[in-house]
């Protein structure tokens, strides 16, 4: 069986970056993205064939539905997922958002996450085998922090997915974990105050921080047969920080 990975928001930093890493562990590498694929495609250059880019519009549930269609249609059945997606990271008090910010980013996160499991989860568990890592938040290991209530809810609810498929689908040969990190200095922070970016740095015990580089090595532990024994798991990565 050749070893697949799909990664969803392959052109984000962590993407780009796992890609990067852990290429050579696999066959072929079916990176999602939507528009921003300067990086893509300068790896494309460099591992040929390995690499496949797929586009696929999340907020659009028709469009994703169509982007799993053109996985299973590739013929390259994934054996690894690793769900990256998120809406924009915004500071927003809860009494100026509105109902669509919310629904924005449980379609890019959640609906996506559900509608690509459907497929792909019977297909792993004929195989008896498969890896499956959702990118959480530290939001949802203790306190989370304001102004960020769709963002907050929604990686609620992939953590709830992540706890609720592990158990039925651990007879299977599948684990399914979650990472949740602390604020990772990328392009995903770029609507957010430079300010608010420098505190989170000063109020860690490391007084930085968290690069791509230090969350990377438990996505590559997570999609390795180590972690055979492990699912259902949210695994922190605090920089220092007790939750």
């Amino acid at each position: 069986m050749s070893k697949v990975l799909l990664i969803t928001g392959a052109s984000s930093d962590i993407g780009i970056e796992l890609i990067n890493k852990i290429h050579n562990n696999y066959d072929f590498i079916i990176a999602h993205h939507i528009g921003d694929i300067e990086k893509l495609i300068e790896y494309k250059e460099k591992l040929g064939e390995k690499l496949i880019l797929v586009e696929g519009n999340f907020l659009n549930e028709e469009d994703t539905e169509k982007f799993i269609d053109k996985i299973i249609e590739l013929g390259h059945i994934p054996t690894d997922f690793v769900h990256l997606p998120a809406g924009k990271y915004e500071n927003i008090k809860f009494n100026k958002i509105n109902w669509k910010k919310f629904e924005t980013d449980i379609n890019i996160c959640l609906r996506s996450l559900v509608i690509i499991l459907t497929r792909l989860l019977p297909i792993m568990s004929k195989n008896k085998y498969g890896k499956v890592v959702v990118m959480l938040s530290s939001c949802t290991l203790n306190i989370p922090p304001k102004y960020v209530s769709s963002y907050v809810t929604s990686k609620y609810a992939l953590l709830g997915l992540v706890k609720a498929l592990s158990q039925e689908y651990a007879s299977k040969g599948i684990t399914i974990n979650g990472i949740s990190p602390t604020m990772i200095e990328t392009k995903f922070l770029e609507n957010i105050p430079n300010l608010i970016i420098e505190q989170n740095a000063m109020n860690s015990p490391t007084g930085t921080n968290l690069k791509v580089s230090d969350v990377i090595p438990t996505f590559e532990f997570l999609l390795s047969d180590s972690s055979n024994s492990i699912t259902g798991q949210n695994i922190a990565i605090t920089n220092g920080n007790i939750m």
